[in-house]
């Protein structure tokens, strides 16, 4: 009898082994760490719906994320599926690298109109689909209310502040206000001392790269610029005067002015980094972001709306991510069911609750806010812009995106660093970018 039982433990044992090497594992990849418990809890709702199917999710940082992304494409190590950029998956879709998933969609009749308006089309092509929209940000300005009390600067003022590249209209009045010299003067002052600047009134990301999404983009943009006519375009607008004198007076406001931390001085730790170590006491960033200042700052953050430009409007880049399936996998069928579930209302719902970021669907939008309103942050300033007709524009999708990055971020580089000025770097920059269309 020992024995019998002996035999059937091991055979019980064997079966379960074999049920569970029998489960099929995706490899699924991230590069936000904020967002990875949201993702894991989709996860684990998801392996209780299919149990035969588990979910190993990996986080890397953004270089590493990509490039691991891109040499896993050739050595055959790519992730089944993995979150997708705008800037990257035409380039991956033209190499035949990412699955086309609208067979699936049609086949599963799955609905796309739970998405907010423009985010499904921003993943399709020529009538190929390359994912399922899982979220969308925008860009506000991010404020010190220690340093703005301090300075005796009400939160209200920074909902009517303007913005022109001529003189910075009130935009710069107020990080000039902010700005402090070693001795106490402020940059109003005319003693203010810009070689010896103890807090910068404005920290930028900058963005040196085609899109600026956090750092220019949304000054240009309220300025009439436009990168192109349209997704897919194959002319670019980089050398209009309108975003020329943009860049030039983000880079006069820190080189000549010293109101702004300079390039040199922030590229390392990052605009972010600095803003939340009180370098400075504003600075501007994406949706994405609200739960990292939140929890990093040492002291109280505010959200503010962007500055209305010469255009009469304040505008933001309306950007989304989505995920996709790497055509290597050997999983498909199940890479395409936890897609499905990531671009669900019950998946983007649960997400929403972690107050991360702005899911793609309405319900999940709803939870975000929630969660936000729950830790007592106002958020309202990144939501406004996308209830305004005219307000937001699309991330410009386009082919020749590594090859476009390169030539714009070697461009604005080396005006932030004072090398040349930005007029005849862009007008030299566009020339190139266009040739690659040609």
């Amino acid at each position: 009898m020992k024995k019998f039982v002996t035999i059937s433990s091991i055979l019980a044992l064997s079966a379960t082994v074999s049920s569970a090497s029998a489960a099929t594992t995706v490899d699924y990849w991230l590069w936000d760490s904020s967002q990875l418990p949201a993702y894991q809890q989709c996860a684990k709702d998801f392996q209780k719906l299919n149990p035969d199917i588990n979910i190993k999710i990996s986080q890397k940082g953004w270089n590493d994320y990509w490039t691991g992304i891109t040499t896993g494409f050739v050595a055959g190590t790519a992730p089944d599926v993995f979150t997708n950029h705008l800037s990257k998956y035409p380039e991956f879709a033209l190499n035949g690298q990412i699955v086309d998933v609208s067979p699936w969609i049609k086949r599963d009749n799955v609905k796309t109109d739970i998405y907010l308006e423009g985010l499904y089309s921003l993943w399709g092509r020529d009538g190929k689909q390359y994912g399922l929209p899982k979220d969308w940000d925008t860009v506000a300005i991010i404020y010190n209310k220690d340093m703005l009390k301090k300075a005796g600067i009400s939160e209200k003022t920074l909902s009517s502040l303007k913005w022109n590249p001529r003189d910075g209209g009130t935009f710069e009045k107020l990080i000039a206000q902010l700005s402090l010299d070693q001795n106490g003067n402020n940059g109003l002052s005319r003693s203010f001392d810009k070689t010896k600047v103890k807090q910068y009134g404005f920290v930028s990301p900058f963005d040196p790269n085609p899109y600026g999404q956090t750092g220019w983009s949304w000054l240009a943009a309220s300025n009439g610029f436009k990168y192109n006519d349209g997704l897919y375009a194959t002319k670019y607008y980089y050398d209009d005067p309108r975003l020329a004198e943009t860049i030039q007076w983000l880079t006069d406001l820190s080189l000549k002015k010293g109101l702004l931390m300079p390039y040199k001085d922030s590229r390392g730790l990052g605009a972010n980094s600095n803003f939340v170590a009180g370098k400075a006491a504003l600075t501007t960033d994406g949706s994405w972001m609200i739960k990292w200042y939140i929890e990093n700052a040492k002291f109280d953050v505010g959200f503010a709306l962007l500055p209305v430009g010469p255009t009469g409007k304040r505008v933001s880049m309306f950007n989304g991510l989505a995920d996709s399936i790497w055509v290597g996998s050997k999983h498909k069928e199940e890479a395409w069911k936890w897609v499905k579930y990531l671009g669900s209302d019950a998946c983007e719902s649960a997400v929403g609750k972690f107050g991360v970021v702005f899911p793609a669907t309405k319900k999940g939008v709803s939870n975000a806010l929630a969660a936000h309103k729950k830790n007592g942050a106002d958020v309202s300033a990144f939501t406004k812009l996308t209830q305004t007709k005219g307000s937001t524009f699309l991330f410009p999708i386009t082919d020749n995106a590594s090859e476009i990055n390169s030539i714009m971020t070697t461009a604005l580089e080396n005006v932030y660093l004072g090398k040349t000025d930005a007029a005849s770097a862009l007008r030299d920059a566009n020339e190139k970018v266009n040739k690659l269309f040609k």
